[in-house]
């Protein structure tokens, strides 16, 4: 094997070989295997989500961004942040959590076929009815904590992430509606009612609330814990400090425009760039792609990039140590507005 071909774990050549004996570990952001299930006391429960804390304490925001974000805290308004992919704009929902202690992120991730219902609860209504047949055809019949008892419904309905936020609490959650420019045309007009009335009904616990005891039943949140929910009805105490971001990919409708305080971010510059590579590959590997930072902030003046593509060149060419580092940096990082 070349010296040029080193680094190859496949080579092409049609010879079984044990390369994958010297493939190094997984970018921290694939590592599937590597996950910290039991935590380390903060609820970080992951990798990602131990980088999103440690982007979140080396956050330093400019002095618009933090008179909005400021302005939105004290109107209780959701903030709609704008700005091209690798601006931060999630890290400022996670670092609003971090400093001031509303714990875990409520994270809502927004696709082309999500819908309101979807981000408030979800009610499993073919898995209660399978088990309402499995207990009669036992002879359960609908004893009490029985699938068939009224009691027993809350264990079929999941609160979504902005179901979870709006549940009343002494101080807000923090809710990020990741990249809204991607949802259908109705789901931004859907959220109006909900933001600005800070509470919604679930009528399947509506339906049965005299039957219930005290009116109440349990329910699941996002974030996997049991809270009881009266008369079918959630309605915030503290209204959560709301992020929603896009990428600028459509405009939004007046009316929600108007119930937002809105911040557009700017290009990240070099230090945000660098401080987003140390958070989740370490000062070692900042200081070893300075160059490569340096290199795409140049090109981004012209250029649609994303900074997960500085990502993946940084770690690429650090753990693989390629021969030709900078032809394999600029095929990482390809322009994604390029002509067809």
């Amino acid at each position: 094997m070349t010296e040029s071909s080193e680094w190859l774990i496949y080579r092409g050549a049609g010879e079984p070989h044990d390369g994958m004996s010297r493939l190094p570990p997984p970018p921290p952001w694939r590592d599937f295997a590597g996950r910290d299930t039991a935590g380390d006391g903060d609820g970080s429960r992951d990798r990602r989500l131990g980088a999103h804390r440690h982007l979140a304490e080396l956050h330093r925001p400019g002095a618009e961004e933090l008179e909005m974000i400021n302005a939105a805290l004290y109107l209780r308004r959701p903030l709609l942040v704008t700005g091209s992919p690798g601006a931060g704009k999630s890290t400022l929902a996670h670092s609003v959590a971090y400093e001031l202690g509303l714990g875990d992120v409520l994270r809502w991730s927004i696709v082309s076929r999500s819908t309101l219902q979807d981000g408030l609860y979800h009610y499993d209504a073919i898995a209660r009815l399978q088990d309402v047949q499995i207990a009669a055809q036992g002879g359960y019949g609908t004893a009490a904590g029985s699938p068939g008892a009224v009691e027993a419904i809350g264990s079929y309905i999941r609160l979504g992430p902005l179901g979870t936020a709006l549940l009343p609490s002494a101080t807000p959650r923090v809710l990020l509606i990741d990249e809204l420019d991607k949802s259908d045309i109705d789901l931004p007009n859907d959220l109006l009612n909900v933001l600005e009335e800070g509470e919604f009904e679930i009528p399947e616990l509506q339906r049965i609330a005299d039957r219930l005891p005290d009116g109440e039943a349990e329910v699941l949140t996002a974030d996997g814990t049991k809270v009881r929910v009266r008369d079918g009805r959630v309605r915030c105490g503290a209204f959560p400090f709301v992020v929603l971001t896009s990428n600028g990919e459509r405009d939004f409708p007046a009316p929600l425009m108007r119930r937002c305080i809105h911040l557009e971010l700017g290009r990240p510059d070099h230090n945000r760039l660098a401080t987003f590579v140390r958070a989740h590959l370490g000062d070692e590997a900042a200081r070893a792609g300075d160059d490569l930072i340096s290199r795409f902030l140049e090109r981004s003046r012209s250029e649609l990039l994303a900074a997960d593509q500085l990502l993946n060149a940084i770690y690429l060419t650090d753990a693989a140590a390629p021969p030709s580092r900078d032809r394999l940096a600029d095929l990482l990082i390809q322009r994604l507005d390029r002509p067809r």
